[in-house]
């Protein structure tokens, strides 16, 4: 089946205000969360996962090959301008919220565009919900909230003004992390970087 709605996605206007990103309700159909959901590797710790380090298959294996073919990447390449067919692709997934997650940040100089897929049901908590920001200082500074429900996608450029971050929260949150990044030497030093911190996680007992 086809996961992702290309046309709501090509229907979205980019956001300028306070950098480039664009926020989507509904990007996954919602008739495969089920499917997804099943498929969902069951992650008992923080962090982010390299797709080497957790078991990804079925749906959400599925889910991931669509955001990594040419229909998304050219509806993102249209959105901001960008030519990101010669840039290496990086995805992570994570399964749980840490306490201290979230706090405020650009990303990395090394990635070009993020894209963060959300796969939870119905959002109800206050923490958790990432925000568009307007500085790198008060989280309060908001200029969009993202509620991680199934299905909602958020797109941003990274620049020296992409601050965004969270309010606390620790739990189940399921979210696929994609990065066109610059290179293939910097998708592989981020996959080692995650793997090894994937493998000190396993070592460390889950909580409770």
């Amino acid at each position: 089946m086809a996961y992702l709605d290309i046309d709501a996605l090509t229907a979205t206007p980019i956001q300028h205000d306070p950098y480039d990103y664009l926020i989507l309700p509904g990007f996954v159909k919602a008739e495969a969360a089920e499917a997804i959901a099943r498929d969902y590797p069951k992650i008992d710790k923080p962090g982010s996962f390299t797709l080497d380090d957790v078991k990804v298959s079925g749906a959400l294996a599925e889910l991931i090959e669509e955001l990594d073919a040419e229909p998304f990447r050219t509806a993102i390449e249209a959105k901001f301008g960008l030519e990101l067919g010669s840039l290496p692709t990086m995805f992570t997934v994570r399964g749980m919220c840490g306490a201290h997650d979230g706090q405020i940040h650009t990303d990395s100089k090394t990635k070009v565009i993020t894209v963060l897929l959300y796969l939870n049901d119905a959002w109800a908590p206050d923490g958790g919900r990432l925000r568009v920001l307007r500085n790198g200082d008060d989280l309060e500074a908001v200029a969009a909230e993202v509620p991680p429900d199934f299905g909602t996608l958020l797109v941003f450029r990274r620049s020296e003004n992409s601050w965004h971050g969270h309010k606390p929260f620790a739990g189940p949150r399921r979210v696929v992390q994609m990065n066109w990044v610059t290179s293939d030497k910097v998708a592989a030093w981020q996959q080692f970087r995650h793997r090894v911190s994937a493998a000190v996680k396993k070592l460390t007992p889950a909580k409770a």
